[in-house]
């Protein structure tokens, strides 16, 4: 059997499987097996999955009725437990792509580190080929410092970028019905692992799809990130991990002031509380206070407080002197 097994969530992507699945076919690393697991696609994407288990004997197929990409991942790592003897994981979505030696780079790092994760850089793209490679020099690195650090141009929850040894998923699963899935689950297999192996080399091709989830317009699912983030929030108070705590809570912040000049007005007012929540655990921990640089959060927040307005009028007065 296999020694990893790459999970492939598919919906609705007859465009790009092909992409996705031959740069998985053609690693340089053998010992691997695809689970591609068709979420109720309604277009071809379906047969397309059978035709490739018909062609490879690495390919397994599921298919399901539509559950979101949780319920697919879920699934795949279902699959892994029950059918497979494989000790990692990875997930790639099915409209990126990874580089040949992407699996390759991935155990080498996680074995050199002797790590849990590891994790590879990746880069944006709208169809451009990977860029020049970095030279490879792996780092060991502690969950906290990871997490809470500035790897993986900021983008630490993601979970496409990584290998994972499977008993980091033995009683975890992605949130089903939940929109940014990641940031539900990622730092709970981070932490779980203690130490992060990481490689700068960049080897997975994120694709800008235009139809992709984040392109789409506001919606109350987007409020399920700040769910996300109260869960962290409550996480790091347990550990009393104070780094994870002001992370969690700056981007609580951030995202409740973002959404709450997106959404109707009928979600203004638990927006507005969710930024109050935020606001004060930001500035209990020390890493937000009342000043000029912050005044947009607070006007956003208590929009009713005359302090507040004329404080800001009398520093836009004083900037336009």
């Amino acid at each position: 059997m296999a020694n990893i097994s790459v999970i492939v969530p598919v919906y609705k992507v007859e465009e790009f499987l092909s992409r996705c699945v031959d740069s998985i076919l053609c690693q340089s690393y053998p010992d691997f097996e695809v689970i591609l697991v068709d979420d109720g696609s309604p277009d071809r994407s379906g047969q397309m999955c059978e035709d490739y288990a018909r062609q490879d004997s690495r390919i397994h197929v599921i298919h399901q009725e539509n559950g979101g990409l949780s319920a697919a991942r879920n699934s795949g790592i279902d699959w892994a437990f029950a059918h497979s003897d494989s000790r990692w994981l990875a997930f790639v979505d099915s409209d990126d792509w990874v580089h040949p030696d992407f699996l390759k780079v991935l155990y080498e790092t996680a074995e050199q580190t002797l790590c849990k994760i590891s994790v590879c850089d990746f880069f944006r793209t709208s169809g451009e080929n990977f860029p020049e490679q970095p030279y490879n020099c792996a780092m060991r690195i502690a969950a906290g410092d990871f997490y809470c650090g500035d790897y993986q141009n900021g983008q630490t929850a993601v979970a496409w970028n990584k290998l994972y040894h499977k008993s980091l998923f033995k009683d975890l699963r992605y949130p089903v019905g939940k929109l940014h899935e990641d940031e539900f689950t990622t730092y709970q297999a981070v932490y779980q692992a203690g130490t992060v192996g990481v490689t700068p080399m960049v080897l997975y091709a994120y694709y800008q799809n235009p139809g992709g989830i984040m392109k789409a317009p506001w919606s109350p699912k987007r409020m399920h990130t700040l769910e996300a983030f109260e869960q962290q929030i409550a996480f790091a108070q347990n550990r009393k991990d104070d780094r994870l705590l002001k992370k969690a809570s700056e981007q609580y912040l951030f995202s409740s002031y973002e959404q709450l000049g997106q959404a109707p007005v009928v979600f203004a007012k638990e927006l507005r509380r969710k930024l109050r929540s935020a606001l004060k655990l930001a500035s209990k921990s020390g890493s937000f206070r009342p000043g000029w640089k912050t005044l947009w959060a607070y006007e956003a927040a208590y929009p009713c407080r005359p302090l507040w307005w004329l404080l800001s009028r009398f520093h836009r007065e004083e900037e336009n002197a």
